[in-house]
């Protein structure tokens, strides 16, 4: 079952859902639009190792907007900062950006009980796009999970992506044993 806005807002008010900031209009019937934040990231490197370690290199979408390119691909983040503590949180791109040719999530759209961050996004285009931070890029919406969840993310020992950070992260994969 997908919570609707009063069930955001009593999820939020319980501490269930934390959402900063949260801003009352970017609450939709059963979702809440998220934004993109000010830092993107691009792998510099020709060839990724999933075995080994692929740094990212950061830099600030400039006022006047930054435009993205089709064969690159980009890390983002959401300028919000998110908790979820009873339900399972769904990133989808908005209709909008999709209409753009923008793709927020190559497979990372599942969020999982405890999560707590702002999200990294994996970004493409399907044609060059300027984008600015601060936009309307996704929503959030949440579901409801049947039964005890017995080790929320945030509390497992494999969680690899649980520092809080405003920053698009790389992928970790490399501290997987394979």
């Amino acid at each position: 079952m997908i919570l609707s806005d009063a069930a955001i807002l009593n999820a939020i008010e319980a501490g269930s859902i934390v959402i900063e900031p949260f801003k009352r209009s970017a609450l939709g019937s059963n979702s809440y639009d998220v934004h993109l934040g000010k830092y993107l990231g691009i792998y510099p490197q020709t060839i990724l190792d999933a075995r080994q370690h692929n740094p990212i290199e950061l830099f600030e979408i400039p006022a006047a907007g930054y435009i993205l390119q089709p064969h690159e691909f980009y890390l983002g983040a959401t300028l919000e900062y998110t908790e979820t503590h009873a339900h399972v949180p769904f990133l989808e791109g908005k209709s909008s950006i999709g209409r753009l040719g923008i793709d927020i999530h190559a497979t990372a759209g599942k969020g999982d009980v405890g999560f707590c961050n702002h999200w990294t996004l994996e970004i493409s285009v399907k044609k060059p796009v300027r984008v600015y931070a601060g936009m309307p890029i996704g929503q959030l919406i949440y579901f409801e999970v049947e039964g005890i969840v017995e080790n929320a993310y945030q509390h497992k020992q494999s969680a690899k992506y649980n520092q809080r950070t405003p920053y698009p992260v790389e992928s970790m994969m490399w501290k997987n044993k394979f």
